[in-house]
């Protein structure tokens, strides 16, 4: 009998969307069924472009960003809350889940959808429910509220958080930094983030990769990169769907992994897709430092595992910013060093080590 999946994956960031339609796509060529869901309408035209046919769950959860990226707190406390406690939205969500789970083998939670999070502490659903998150993600959900309430309040939401995540079947943390698979506790395994497949590299190409995910709007700091990267010299394929329909900007490109694996440099957030990519595929990457906790967390990871990146923050003003970029490109095209290795390689090895976790957890008993 052909496994069943069903995989959930939040729209805030298009990471989570990547990540659900590579292992998608793997996991059906490896005999599986996979049905997928999403949050916004957007992701799914987002997923639709990669060939997969995502249904939306339902668009009251997301988290709340400005248009530069920088995550608003309170904004985002008050509509998680408000899809806690009104019972037309978590509540119908899991009575909608809890008809699709009863016909598949594992629903993938990708990442902490809250009606996930509870119905994976539930008998009956528990068993079937695989959380799937980055490290980062993870320390910053854990310390959401530290200093932000009593600090009593704060180590209960995070221990409530931890007994969610340990009740159910298994979660799949994942960072770029990882470099293989370990079992870190009966219910736990560190994954290397996946990254999709580039073709084998050509010579380098002298342009820049440039994504920035749809948080991203405010068309001065758009301005203030396209300054920077033509002071340097370099051609660049841009994608935002922030910008689109502003000349010289794509809104999505599912090529864009291709183009960025052969590039002279990457510029992105630091999240934990692009970082992989920087490295599985060995290519220096601008940061765009923003307010999100994780992101903030990936930086400082990428600076202890020695990857070549510099840091550019935004502060409002568009000379600054390309000046910033002008000089921190500079430097690392200035440094020689090429792609170590077989990226594509890499990248296969990554993808079939969490297709084998999540056909094994099919295959093991509940």
């Amino acid at each position: 009998m052909r496994p069943r999946i069903l995989y959930l994956a939040t729209a805030d960031a298009r990471g989570h969307l990547m990540r659900a339609q590579l292992l998608a796509h793997a996991l059906i060529e490896r005999g599986a069924e996979v049905r997928v869901l999403t949050t916004s309408d957007e992701g799914a035209v987002f997923l639709g472009e990669f060939g997969i046919a995502a249904e939306v769950l339902s668009r009251h959860y997301s988290v709340q960003f400005d248009e530069r990226q920088n995550m608003q707190r309170g904004a985002t406390d008050r509509n998680v809350a408000r899809y806690l406690f009104d019972p037309r939205r978590m509540l119908r969500d899991i009575w909608r889940l809890r008809r699709l789970i009863a016909g598949v083998d594992l629903l993938v939670n990708d990442s902490f959808h809250p009606a996930l999070l509870v119905m994976g502490c539930l008998p009956g659903w528990r068993r079937k429910i695989v959380h799937v998150y980055g490290a980062s993600l993870r320390r910053a959900l854990l310390d959401n509220f530290r200093g932000r309430l009593p600090s009593w309040l704060a180590r209960a939401f995070a221990a409530a958080i931890g007994f969610e995540l340990r009740r159910a079947r298994a979660c799949l943390q994942h960072d770029f930094a990882y470099a293989e698979v370990v079992r870190t506790a009966p219910w736990r395994f560190n994954l290397p983030t996946p990254v999709a497949l580039a073709s084998c590299q050509a010579q380098q190409v002298p342009r820049a990769a440039v994504y920035l995910n749809p948080h991203f709007r405010d068309p001065c700091l758009a301005e203030g990169l396209e300054q920077g990267l033509a002071a340097v010299g370099l051609d660049s394929l841009r994608v935002g769907e922030g910008y689109a329909g502003r000349s010289g900007w794509l809104a999505r490109d599912p090529q864009w992994v291709e183009a960025a694996a052969s590039s002279a440099l990457i510029v992105s957030a630091p999240g934990m897709a692009a970082l992989s990519i920087a490295q599985v595929y060995g290519r220096p990457i601008l940061l765009l430092v923003t307010d999100q906790p994780e992101q903030l967390g990936n930086v400082r990871r990428a600076a202890e595992l020695g990857l070549r990146h510099e840091v550019l923050c935004w502060r409002g003003d568009v000379s600054d910013f390309a000046a910033q970029l002008e000089g921190a490109a500079r430097r690392l095209l200035a440094d020689e060093e090429g792609a170590a290795g077989d990226g594509q390689a890499r990248a296969r090895a990554r993808l079939d080590a969490w297709v084998d976790r999540m056909l094994e957890l099919v295959a093991e008993p509940g």
